[in-house]
């Protein structure tokens, strides 16, 4: 009788996590950022018809990095999610945190019992009515969950960017620097990226109860032309190039 192959445990994780991070590095990487009235969103897409971004609720935004049609099915399933829960309770009681923890549970029981696991990263963000009530929880591929208070940043050049962020964004921005500092984050040094290149959505808590609102390339790109943020070494000229 012939013996079945083997393969430990430890092995299957580890090639799963490598095929996952592939697929996810293939794609173009998002950040979030909170300023002074809520929090940001901008993703590398040069698409008009496929959107990283999207709302889920109320207070509620959705961003994926990866596969798109398999972030767009969680994405679905979150609505759905949301709508029933806000119907049978009350809409308070759909929050982040709990959407999250749902996306961790679907996540973390693909990548442990299926052959293939999600090509995905996902954040799941909200805001509330004070300053500084800002969540944002990036969930990766494996179901893992990150609690993240001021920035995060998803898809496969994530350090890099995280570092660029670090040395640009302050606290308290108002919405067209903390744009600008998210473009030259995601663009990087050698590069840069107009209204064309973006996808940009916004939380803001001034705009009453449906809080998402998507930035139009328009204004994308009104909000865009100033001085882009720049490091104390780095000549103004050259980081306009």
């Amino acid at each position: 009788m012939n013996m079945p192959f083997y393969v430990a445990p430890e092995q299957i994780m580890k090639d799963r996590a490598d095929y996952a991070r592939k697929g996810i590095a293939r794609g173009k990487s998002l950040v979030a950022l909170t300023y002074r009235d809520g929090i940001l969103l901008c993703a590398e897409n040069v698409s008009n018809t496929l959107r990283k971004i999207s709302e889920i609720y109320d207070r509620i935004a959705f961003a994926g990095v990866g596969k798109y049609n398999e972030f767009d099915q969680l994405r679905i399933a979150g609505v759905r999610h949301a709508d029933l829960k806000g119907y049978a309770y009350s809409r308070q009681d759909v929050d982040a945190r709990s959407l999250a923890n749902q996306y961790a549970q679907i996540l973390g029981q693909i990548f442990t019992h299926e052959m293939k696991p999600m090509e995905v990263e996902i954040l799941v963000a909200e805001i509330a009515g004070e300053p500084g009530s800002e969540q944002l929880f990036h969930i990766l591929y494996d179901g893992t969950v990150n609690d993240e208070s001021r920035c995060s940043v998803l898809g496969g050049e994530a350090d890099a960017i995280s570092e660029r962020l670090a040395n640009l964004y302050e606290p308290g921005l108002e919405v067209a620097p903390a744009l600008r500092v998210a473009a030259a984050a995601l663009a990087g040094p050698e590069r840069s990226l107009g209204a064309d290149d973006l996808e940009v959505a916004i939380l803001d808590r001034t705009l009453g109860r449906r809080c998402f609102r998507r930035l139009e390339m328009a204004e994308i790109a009104e909000l865009l032309p100033d001085a882009l943020p720049t490091s104390a070494d780095q000549p103004a000229a050259e980081a306009a190039e």
